[in-house]
């Protein structure tokens, strides 16, 4: 017998029941997204590693440990995508969808790529929703952006989640903080770890995000940000506040909230549990006003977000909100020959008559206590019974496989009426 081919490890199956609330979730981000008048783009998978390279940085862990990159038999280097928004923003430039200032609300959703160690709430094909929004420099947008995410967690009955904010000001302003950072770091050099002397000179703000416990008392101690920011980001980030406090949303001001690019501005904010272990940030945004201009175009204001959907979904589950199984509504069951050789044709009345019943059929045959063991396996909460009385009389019946209910006949006429009473 030849080996069995596995898959590969951290690219993980999707089965029924989880792929019908994954199905769930999707169909409502994209009717809440369509609502506010976002607008979906389909995006390749494979870009160019240049464009990696130039807007997530050579020296990031995700450029040089991470990535999918080999090269094609042209010789050019492709990389599958680690993340959504450099692909987006080079999509806007190439199809010149930001020329002339233009405004555009567009989201996209599909998989993701790294070589990260799998482990729970993270896997090496994932995969995110994704908005993005380009031309709008007011922080109206920052606010529309942090508004929607919050009705989309009360669209899926989630309670589980906390906003946190920043401000990352400036790029002067930050450029300054950043210096002010390092010499403090430096102070405190014995104190480091491995991964935070990496990063002191490279990128020294992301050792604000570290979680080893041995720094949290120096990281805590560390200048704020928040303290150094300029005047227009100060204002702005204030106002910003005050339109959250308007609305009732609920928010902690996290100065450790950083990003570690250069292009990266003013707001960013993050959606977080602690429903879901180490892996606790649900959806993740900001500001990026400095990335169009670093892959090549006119300088355009642009800020998104995105949210993880394993960990969207794994949440969901822990806190048992309500998602459905993908059991069908109704199983029919066919008892004898003549109504077995009408049964598609039954089938196919039902289904014409009660648009949007999910009915499943039996197939192959068997006994009436087979059939109805599958209809009750199957979830379903009716089985519609076809025999040949049934279809002499044409007619069918209804039994209850689930709560209350009466088991009764009714005309194939009156289907649609039958089941929604």
């Amino acid at each position: 017998m030849s080996q069995l081919i596995q898959s590969i490890r951290g690219f993980n199956d999707l089965l029924p029941p989880v792929t019908a609330a994954w199905q769930y979730v999707e169909a409502q981000v994209a009717d809440l997204l369509g609502a506010y008048g976002y607008s979906q783009v389909r995006l390749p998978l494979l870009e160019k590693t240049e464009l990696f390279k130039r807007s997530i940085g050579e020296v990031t862990d995700i450029v040089e440990k991470e990535m999918y990159t080999f090269d094609d038999r042209n010789g050019d280097s492709l990389t599958l995508r680690p993340e959504g928004t450099a692909g987006c923003v080079r999509a806007a430039i190439q199809n010149a969808a930001i020329s002339n200032a233009q405004v555009q609300r567009w989201w996209y959703a599909g998989p993701m790529f790294r070589h990260e160690r799998p482990q729970k709430g993270r896997y090496r094909q994932f995969h995110q929703i994704g908005v993005e929004v380009f031309g709008i420099a007011d922080v109206d947008i920052d606010a529309e952006l942090i508004l929607m995410s919050a009705r989309l967690w009360r669209v899926l009955g989630l309670r589980d989640v906390r906003l946190q904010l920043n401000s990352l000001g400036s790029s002067e302003a930050r450029a300054a903080y950043r210096d002010t950072l390092v010499r403090y770091f430096e102070a405190h050099k014995d104190l480091l770890d491995e991964d935070a002397l990496r990063r002191l000179h490279s990128n020294p703000l992301r050792i604000l995000d570290s979680k080893n416990p041995a720094m949290q008392a120096m990281i805590e101690a560390a200048p704020r940000l928040l303290d150094h920011l300029d005047d227009e980001s100060a204002g702005e980030f204030a106002r910003l506040r005050a339109i959250l406090d308007s609305a009732g949303i609920e928010y902690d001001v996290n100065p450790r909230l950083v990003r570690g690019l250069d292009y990266y501005a003013k707001t960013v904010f993050e959606w977080v549990t602690d429903k879901l272990g180490s892996q606790g940030t649900v959806c993740a945004g900001g500001r990026y006003d400095g990335l169009i201009e670093q892959l090549g175009a006119k300088p355009s204001p642009a800020i998104g977000f995105a949210i993880g959907i394993e960990r969207l979904v794994e949440l969901l589950q822990e806190v048992g909100a309500p998602l459905p199984d993908g059991a069908p509504d109704a199983y029919l069951l066919i008892f004898g020959e003549a109504a077995r050789l009408a049964s598609h044709s039954v089938a196919e009345f039902i289904r014409d008559r009660v648009p949007g019943l999910k009915l499943q059929m039996h197939c192959g045959g068997g006994s009436p206590k087979s059939q109805f063991k599958r209809a009750d396996k199957s979830g379903a909460s009716w089985a519609l019974v076809l025999g040949d009385d049934e279809i002499a009389q044409q007619s069918i019946t209804l039994k209850p496989l689930r709560g209350e209910g009466e088991q009764r006949t009714v005309l194939l006429a009156e289907i649609a009426a039958a089941l929604a009473a």
